[in-house]
C-alpha cells in the first residue's frame, strides 16, 4: 500500500504488512483483514487460506487507505478492554513484538522495564485518514457513482392483490432505463417483516441511497413487489413484502413471493436473529417443493407459449442466507472443521426438508459489534454468484416481464380461508384448481385457470357412485375388448331412423343404445319378455367425477315427448300462419255486421284517428263507444259510462278526447238494437277468447313435462342467452337450444345441426354459440 498522503504525520505507520506468512513469507503488503482469522492478509495468503472449505465463509474486509487494524491483545479477551467485551482499534504497532495494541493493552502489556523500550509506530486516527484519502484519490470516482445512482428510483411492479401494475414489457423496460436487448439477471430479497430487507438492498447495491423506502414505524413500508435497476452491476433488484406481517390477503401475498422467486436468478434471505430459526428452513423447503411441483412445468409451458428466445431454467435460483448477529457467533465459527453450508444441509435434514430446487445455498454472516452493518462480504458473494452463468443465464427485460406476467395470470384468484391455517408456507391449494368433485369431494390437481387452456379437471383418486348425480357412463363392451374405449349413451331413436318412424319404433321397442362402430347394440323392449339389463350384456360402466358447472353425463336422452310436441307445434304453426289473413278478414266483416250505425266500418279505418299510426295486419282496431272512430290500443285506454249510446252505466272503452267530454247531447240519434247486438257480439268474442286461451294452459303443462333433463325450465329463463333480450317483451318466444339446453330467441337460433349425443340425430335448433363449435356437438367425454 502507498503512503497515506500529506496529511499523515511523520513517524506514523503508513504501511500494513501481511501477518499470516502463509504464502508470502510475511513481507507483502496487507490487502485484507479477516475477522475470524484475526489477522491482516496479503492477496496471496487470503486466496490460499480461504480456498479451504472450513474457511471459505470467513468474514473478510478489504483494507482501504488509512485502515487501522484491531488490537491483537484484547481480541477475544473478556477482560473488559473493549466496549461490552468487544474489540478496540489499535493505536500503535509494537515493532519488537510484531503486534497491534490499543491504548489500554499497551499500558497493560508494555509497562515493564523490558518491553517499555520496544519501538512502536502509531496509527493515524481512522476518520482523519479516510477523509484525506477520499479527498486525495477516490473522491472523483465516488462522485461519479453517486451521480449514476441519483437517477435510480424504485417502482411498484405487482401489488398485494397479485395484479401487474405496468402496462406491458415496453413500460417495464422504460422504468428500468435499460436497452431492450440488454441481458440482465434478477436479484430479490426475502425475510420476515422488520428485518431490514429494504435497508440491505439500499446499502448493498446503491451505496446507502434510499432507493427502496424504509420506515421506523411499526407499519410495513413495503407492500407488494417493488423493482429498481442497479446501474453499477446491471441487475434488476426486487424488494418484497416481509413474511409474518399484519394485513389481509396473506395467502395471496405469500403466493406472490414464490412468483418472484421463480423469475429470480439469485435470492437473499435476510435474517437479523442471533440464531437461525426454523422458519427460515421451512420457508426455503416449502418454496423448493412448490417450485418443483407447480412452477417447473409452467415455466416450460411459458417458454413454448410465449416463444421466448431464452429458455427459462427449471432449476431454481441460488440462495444466499445473510445472517447478521450482535451477541452470538456466526454459524460454523466455533467449529472450523465444518463448513457453514454443510451445517445448513444438516439442519434441513433434521427438519425433514430437502431444498432440491435451488442451484446452491450459501451462508454469509456478519457480526455487528457497533453499527453500521458491514455489507461488503454480502456484496462479494453476490458478485461471485452473478458472474456464474452455469445454471441461470441472463435474459432481456422483456423475457423477465413476460415470465412474471404468465405466472401471475396462471396462479391468481382468491384463496379460501380454510387453507390459510396450513402448516406449510406454500400449500398446494395456493396453486391448484379450487374445484371439488360434488360426488366424492376430491379436489382437482391441475393448476389454477387450466380451463382457459381447454385442459379438463383431474383428480388424484377415483370417484364413487352417488344416486343423486348418477355419475356412471357406459362404454361399448365389444369395442373395449378390441382395444378401444367408446362411450355410448341411451337415446330415443337410432341415427338411421327418420323422426316419425323413430318415434313409432320407440313406442314399440323402447330406447336404444347405439355405438358409432357397432351400430345399435341394445333396445330396451326388443322382446316381449326376458329383456336383460345392458350392463350385463353389451356395456361396461365407469364412475366419473362431477365437477361444478359441468353438464353431467347426459344419460337421460329420452326426448320422445319433446319430439312429439315439436311435430304438433310445427303443424299447428303452419296452419295458423296459412289461415291468419282469412281469419282476420272474416273477423273484420263480422264486426262490421253487428256494429252500431255510428261506428266507422273497419274497412275504412286505415290509421289511428288520434296518433295517425297506420294499422298493420296484426294490429287490433278499437272503436270509441262515444264517437265511434277507430283508435289504436294506446289512444283508447280510458273507460267511462256512455248511457247516451245505449251502453248503460257500466264503464266501456272510449278515446282520450271523449273521456274528458261529459256533456254529450242525449238528443243524438242512436239505434238501440245495433248497440245491443254489438254487446252480444263482444260477449261471444270474449267467451271464445277464453276458450282458446284455456287450450294453451295444458299445452304449457305438457311442454314442461316433456322437457329433456338438460333443458333449463321456462320459468327460470329471463332473457335470451345470446342477445340478452328480455322474454317479457311482446311477441318474443322462448326456444331451447338442443345442444346446451339454454333459452334462446328465434333470431339467435336460425341454424340447424344434428346433436347425436343429446339424442337428436337429425338437424334441430341450436344457438349461434353452439353452431360455431367445430366437430360433433357434445360428443366427446373424457375418461
Amino acid at each position: 500500500m502507498s503512503g497515506q498522503g500529506p496529511s499523515v504525520d511523520k513517524g506514523m505507520n503508513t504501511i500494513l504488512v501481511c501477518q499470516e506468512s502463509y504464502a508470502c513469507g510475511g513481507s507483502d503488503e496487507a490487502a485484507f483483514e479477516c475477522d475470524e482469522c484475526g489477522s491482516l492478509q496479503c492477496v496471496r495468503c487470503e486466496l490460499e487460506l480461504h480456498r479451504q472449505e472450513r474457511m471459505r465463509n470467513h468474514d473478510r474486509v478489504r483494507i482501504a487507505p488509512g485502515h487501522v487494524p484491531f488490537c491483537d491483545s484484547c481480541k477475544g479477551d473478556n477482560s473488559g478492554c473493549g466496549v461490552n467485551g468487544g474489540r478496540l482499534r489499535a493505536v500503535v504497532r509494537c515493532q519488537g513484538c510484531k503486534i497491534n495494541l490499543c491504548l489500554d493493552c499497551q499500558k497493560r502489556t508494555h509497562s515493564g522495564v523490558n518491553k517499555r523500550k520496544h519501538p512502536v509506530t502509531p496509527y493515524p486516527p481512522p476518520g482523519q485518514v479516510q477523509d484525506s484519502s477520499l479527498e486525495a484519490g477516490d473522491g472523483g470516482e465516488m462522485e461519479a457513482l453517486k451521480a449514476k445512482l441519483e437517477k435510480v428510483c424504485s417502482f411498484l411492479l405487482v401489488d398485494a392483490k397479485e395484479e401487474m401494475q405496468l402496462k406491458d414489457e415496453e413500460d417495464f423496460v422504460s422504468r428500468l432505463d435499460c436497452r431492450p436487448e440488454e441481458l440482465l439477471k434478477v436479484v430479490s430479497i426475502f425475510g420476515n417483516t422488520g428485518e431490514g430487507k429494504s435497508h440491505t438492498l439500499n446499502h448493498t447495491f446503491f451505496l446507502g441511497r434510499e432507493v427502496f423506502q424504509t420506515s421506523p414505524t411499526q407499519e410495513s413500508c413495503t407492500v407488494g413487489v417493488w423493482a429498481a435497476m442497479d446501474p453499477i452491476h446491471r441487475v434488476v433488484v426486487i424488494d418484497t413484502e416481509g413474511l409474518l406481517g399484519a394485513g389481509s390477503n396473506q395467502g395471496q401475498r405469500t403466493r406472490l413471493l414464490l412468483k418472484v422467486l421463480a423469475v429470480s436468478d439469485l435470492i437473499i434471505y435476510r435474517t437479523h436473529a442471533d440464531r437461525l430459526h426454523d422458519d427460515l428452513f421451512k420457508f426455503l423447503g416449502d418454496a423448493s417443493d412448490a417450485y418443483l411441483k407447480h412452477f417447473t412445468r409452467e415455466l416450460k409451458a411459458t417458454t413454448a407459449r410465449c416463444g421466448l428466445d431464452v429458455p427459462l431454467s427449471t432449476l431454481g435460483p441460488a440462495v444466499i442466507i445473510f445472517h447478521e448477529t450482535v451477541h452470538t457467533k456466526l454459524l460454523g465459527s466455533d467449529n472450523p472443521s465444518e463448513s457453514a453450508e454443510r451445517l445448513l444441509q444438516e439442519r434441513f435434514r433434521k427438519l425433514g426438508l430437502f431444498p432440491e430446487a435451488f442451484s446452491s445455498i450459501q451462508y454469509r454472516g456478519t457480526r455487528t459489534y457497533n453499527p453500521p452493518t458491514d455489507f461488503s462480504g454480502l456484496l462479494r458473494s453476490l458478485e461471485q454468484q452473478l458472474d456464474n452463468n452455469t445454471t441461470r443465464s441472463p435474459r432481456s427485460a422483456n423475457v423477465i416481464y413476460r415470465a412474471l406476467q404468465a405466472l401471475s395470470e396462471r396462479f391468481s384468484g382468491d384463496i379460501p380461508e380454510e387453507h390459510l391455517a396450513s402448516n406449510s408456507f406454500f400449500p398446494d391449494e395456493y396453486f391448484t384448481c379450487s374445484s371439488i368433485c360434488l360426488s366424492c369431494g376430491s379436489g382437482c390437481v391441475n393448476s389454477m385457470n387450466h380451463l382457459k387452456e381447454e385442459v379438463d379437471h383431474e383428480a388424484k383418486h377415483r370417484c364413487r357412485y352417488t344416486a343423486q348425480y348418477d355419475n356412471r357412463i357406459y362404454t361399448c363392451k365389444a369395442c373395449y375388448e378390441g382395444g378401444k374405449e367408446v362411450i355410448v349413451i341411451p337415446k330415443t331413436t337410432a341415427s338411421s331412423d327418420s323422426p316419425w318412424f323413430g318415434l313409432a319404433t320407440y313406442a314399440w321397442s323402447g330406447y336404444v343404445i347405439e355405438c358409432p362402430n357397432c351400430g345399435v347394440i341394445y333396445r330396451s323392449r326388443q322382446y316381449w319378455y326376458g329383456n336383460q339389463d345392458p350392463v350385463d350384456t353389451v356395456v361396461r360402466t365407469e364412475i366419473q367425477h362431477i365437477w361444478p358447472g359441468s353438464d353431467g353425463f347426459l344419460k337421460d336422452n329420452n326426448n320422445a315427448a319433446q319430439r312429439l310436441l315439436d311435430g304438433v307445434n310445427y303443424i299447428s304453426q303452419s296452419v295458423s300462419e296459412l289461415s291468419v289473413k282469412p281469419a282476420k278478414a272474416v273477423t273484420s266483416w263480422l264486426t262490421d255486421q253487428i256494429a252500431p250505425a255510428y261506428w266507422k266500418p273497419n274497412s275504412l279505418i286505415l290509421k289511428c284517428s288520434k296518433c295517425s299510426e297506420v294499422f298493420q295486419d296484426n294490429d287490433t282496431k278499437h272503436h270509441c263507444r262515444a264517437c265511434g272512430e277507430g283508435f289504436c290500443d294506446g289512444c283508447s285506454t280510458k273507460n267511462r259510462p256512455v248511457p247516451e249510446r245505449g251502453w248503460g252505466l257500466a264503464p266501456v272503452r272510449v278515446c282520450d278526447a271523449c273521456s274528458l267530454n261529459r256533456g254529450v247531447s242525449e238528443a243524438l240519434e242512436e239505434e238501440e238494437g245495433g248497440t245491443l247486438s254489438r254487446r252480444v257480439g263482444e260477449a261471444v268474442q270474449n267467451t271464445l277468447g277464453a276458450v282458446v286461451t284455456a287450450t294453451y294452459i295444458p299445452l304449457g303443462l305438457m311442454k314442461d313435462a316433456a322437457r329433456p333433463a338438460y333443458w333449463v325450465p321456462d320459468q327460470d329463463i329471463r332473457c335470451c342467452c345470446e342477445c340478452q333480450r328480455d322474454f317479457s317483451a311482446p311477441r318474443l318466444s322462448i326456444h331451447h337450444c338442443r345442444a346446451c339446453g339454454q333459452g334462446v330467441c328465434d333470431d339467435c337460433s336460425p341454424e340447424r345441426r344434428a346433436v347425436p349425443s343429446r339424442g337428436w340425430d337429425h338437424p334441430v335448433r341450436v344457438c349461434n354459440t353452439c353452431h360455431q363449435k367445430p366437430g360433433d356437438l357434445y360428443s366427446c367425454y373424457s375418461l
